[in-house]
């Protein structure tokens, strides 16, 4: 099942169910927000699927339509950019096959090990703990609120100041939290979380400042469990509407280091990130980017993330933001 945010033509929003083909959207009645209909089935302590069986709907509309008239919104927003968190996890995903293997190769024989070394092979031996156990704590890392979220067709902004711009194809946890603050999943989407691989590169400890950029989720949010096994393909379009770079990503928990409720624990154990009413967007991990295979990214270029799990493409444009800070003033 696959839900999608959009604006209404006239003025407010709408929450629609999105059909298997990605082609037509129903607009739920009643539900102007996927937020809404998140707490309609906290209050109801039922499923999403349950509530939805008994929600009517209006005609089917073509998606491609509302996709043309620039009406598409991320599939999980809070009306306050404030209470909306963004942030990820790293190092949690074991790669290809070649890359795994070379991975298991250089920890058998370094004498000594980065620190990012260690954080994935404390992920190999800890990340998956039994049921109702914890396991060793992933990377993590902080990127922005609200503001800083896009849908699928809007652009992603670079600052001028980067040193570079690049996409890291993810799967993305969508959260709300309950009137108590208990987290609650509404479910999954494509992500693209965007970070400055160069500036990150000159010393580890310029992770945080990588981070702090724009990103992309969506079209659709799926709702239930994520699949094992995710398969997909991220594709880089240069300006003469040529395929530059293409690679496949595997996602999914069986092609990661950490399960899924291992890295939500570690996301929710903080009493910050449990407050009532607060949407959260948390991005599980990259196995795939272009940067690793020598690609920097150019405006206008623009990237195609798509998995068969998530129906439509996510499609975003690279832009130069060129708006400059302003001084900080004494008062």
């Amino acid at each position: 099942m696959l839900l999608i945010q959009y604006k209404r033509p006239g003025g407010g929003t709408q929450v629609g169910l999105l059909d298997a083909e990605g082609r037509e959207v129903r607009g739920l009645v009643g539900f102007d927000s996927t937020v809404a209909l998140a707490q309609a089935a906290i209050a109801r302590q039922v499923s999403l699927e349950a509530l939805l069986a008994g929600v009517p709907s209006e005609t089917p509309r073509p998606y491609d339509a509302i996709v043309e008239q620039g009406l598409l919104l991320p599939p999980l927003t809070h009306a306050d950019d404030a209470h909306c968190h963004v942030t990820g996890t790293g190092l949690t995903h074991l790669g290809s096959a070649a890359s795994r293997n070379a991975m298991h190769k250089k920890l058998a024989e370094a004498q000594t090990l980065t620190d990012s070394m260690k954080m994935f092979q404390l992920g190999l031996e800890g990340g998956k703990p039994a049921v109702g156990a914890v396991g060793v704590a992933p990377e993590w890392f902080y990127k922005g609120d609200g503001s800083i979220v896009r849908a699928s067709g809007q652009d992603l902004e670079t600052p001028d100041f980067a040193l570079d711009g690049g996409e890291e194809t993810e799967i993305v946890g969508l959260y709300v939290n309950g009137p108590d603050g208990a987290p609650w999943r509404v479910g999954f989407a494509l992500g693209n979380e965007f970070s400055d691989h160069v500036t990150e590169q000159q010393n580890y400890l310029y992770l945080a400042h990588s981070k702090l950029r724009a990103c992309s989720v969506g079209p659709a949010l799926r709702v239930g469990p994520l699949p094992a096994h995710v398969e997909g393909h991220t594709r880089l379009i240069d300006a003469q509407e040529q395929v530059r770079w293409a690679k496949p990503f595997l996602s999914g928990e069986a092609n990661m280091s950490h399960s899924i409720a291992n890295l939500e624990h570690h996301h929710f154990k903080y009493a910050l990130f449990r407050r009532p009413g607060d949407v959260h967007i948390h991005f599980f991990g990259a196995a795939t980017l272009s940067f690793s295979d020598g690609v920097r990214v150019q405006a206008g270029e623009r990237w195609e993330i798509e998995s068969p799990a998530f129906g439509p493409p996510l499609v975003n444009r690279l832009r130069v933001d060129r708006r400059e800070a302003p001084p900080v003033r004494a008062l």
